[in-house]
């Protein structure tokens, strides 16, 4: 089987408690997303992609997984992390603010994995998926973003995050299907 070691799977802050005003809204959201999300994931593990968990660190202040998992489990996300949970075979990280890329050792990680393009999955797609699509882009890795893989609070927030990262940052968007994933990183 080929090796693709130049692009990387993000999964963006969806370990979540949903507890802040609208958290009811994106979680709902979030649920639909998360099974395109986890299809992707296993594709990309499948292809040996890195999978790469960015998370807010819940002031917990700790890149420790299980502390950030229980700390998040509530009623309102149980299927959500059910289905998306990370696994040993996947880098996770936090981070203190929106980007991904901000304060963290995600750049440096991505250097070592000899990664050039990234795949953006998460919530919520106008602020911290779009933010970390404008540091990558800054950083000039190639973007690819499944549409149907991130979600905001608000459809028409998420649609201009979608048109940002592609008439601005250039990102090659698509609507996520199993077997399209190959073919949108790799053409022949």
């Amino acid at each position: 089987m080929k090796k693709h070691n130049h692009a990387a799977l993000l999964i963006i802050d969806m370990i979540n408690d949903f507890n802040f005003t609208y958290g009811n809204t994106l979680a709902a959201k979030t649920l639909e997303i998360a099974t395109n999300i986890y299809s992707l994931k296993q594709k990309c593990t499948k292809e040996k992609i890195p999978v790469i968990y960015i998370n807010d660190h819940y002031n917990l202040w700790k890149a420790d997984l299980e502390k950030i998992l229980s700390f998040c489990q509530n009623d309102k996300n149980n299927e959500i992390l059910q289905r998306i949970k990370p696994t040993d075979r996947d880098y996770f990280l936090i981070k203190p603010k929106h980007s991904a890329f901000y304060g963290t050792a995600l750049h440096t990680l991505l250097q070592q994995l000899n990664v050039d393009t990234l795949l953006l999955a998460g919530i919520a797609g106008n602020i911290c998926v779009l933010f970390t699509a404008n540091d990558a882009y800054m950083r000039e890795y190639s973007l690819i973003v499944p549409e149907n893989c991130i979600a905001s609070v608000d459809n028409e927030d998420n649609l201009y995050a979608i048109r940002m990262m592609k008439n601005v940052m250039d990102a090659k968007i698509f609507t996520y299907q199993e077997n399209t994933i190959m073919s949108t990183l790799f053409p022949s």
